[in-house]
């Protein structure tokens, strides 16, 4: 069982985990090279622990001691206790959940081995936007999207922005990050996929009529939130699509883009329309 021990001094080593959490470059450097990433607030913190990723550390106000105590009963992994103004100091932001815990990256899988047994993915090119591409993730989790694929250059899902957006859900879905793109797109499409791209083109059907299809199995490609898909990513797919929209609006934000389709593709998916366990309503409720 861990002891909580009091620190002080901001420039403490022991909360180097914890430093300069809103310098984006910084941090998009750092914490894939050391193995780690930041979960903030205590059901984040849970989900991570129970998708199996190891305790490095804590850093808690006193107030999270009582919620997490089983937490921090069942680890050996220090506890740093500090005050809010403390937090502040080293994060660099006001730490209004009081609770961060910095733990162990796993190893990616394949791409071939995350596709393997899906019936429907989600395709990010170049999402650069770490609330976006948390926010798609939780999209994707919520409604029945089996696994993800990224390009080489998509945000990284375990930043904290993107942890905290997803309430979680990074944890629960399934992703590979893609070498080779768009040349990957051929393992895609081996793997019997239909590579359906949403973007406005001479070409592109409706989001209804990609439904009628019945595509027995669809990877569902989105681009960057500037300029969208790449041309070689259009040129790779096997079909473009578009969601018919009214008052002259050409397009969603792409979070808002993948919850309209990841909805209307979930034809025979029980579980994307099942209600929340009791124990996680209302925690849309929560940004």
């Amino acid at each position: 069982m861990a002891v909580p021990e009091r620190v002080d001094d901001p420039a403490d080593p022991r909360l180097r985990d914890y430093t300069s959490l809103t310098d984006v470059q910084l941090r998009r450097r750092r914490e894939p090279e050391e193995g780690l990433f930041i979960a903030e607030g205590e059901k984040v913190v849970r989900r991570a622990l129970d998708a199996g990723h190891g305790m490095r550390s804590m850093l808690l106000t006193e107030k999270w001691l009582p919620s997490l105590a089983d937490v921090i009963e069942a680890s050996e992994a220090p506890v740093y206790l500090v005050s809010p103004e403390t937090a502040e100091r080293v994060t660099g932001y006001h730490v209004h959940r009081g609770a961060l815990a910095s733990l162990h990256r796993t190893p990616l899988p394949a791409p071939e081995t995350v596709i393997a047994d899906a019936r429907r993915v989600v395709v990010f090119e170049d999402l650069v936007d770490h609330a976006n591409l948390g926010a798609a993730f939780r999209n994707a989790a919520a409604l029945g999207v089996d696994a993800a694929l990224l390009t080489p250059r998509c945000a990284d899902p375990l930043y904290r922005r993107a942890v905290k957006v997803s309430m979680g859900a990074v944890f629960s879905l399934p992703y590979a990050r893609l070498e080779n793109w768009p040349k990957d797109a051929d393992t895609i499409k081996r793997a019997g996929f239909t590579l359906a791209a949403f973007c406005l083109s001479d070409r592109s059907l409706t989001l209804d009529a990609l439904v009628a299809r019945q595509d027995p199995r669809l990877a569902l490609l989105f681009g960057s939130e500037g300029p969208g898909l790449t041309p070689a990513a259009l040129d790779a797919a096997d079909v473009h699509v578009r969601i018919p929209m009214r008052a002259g609006i050409d397009s969603l934000n792409v979070a808002a883009a993948t919850a309209v389709v990841f909805y209307a593709t979930r034809a025979g998916d029980g579980d994307a329309l099942a209600p929340p366990a009791a124990e996680e309503r209302g925690a849309g409720r929560r940004p």
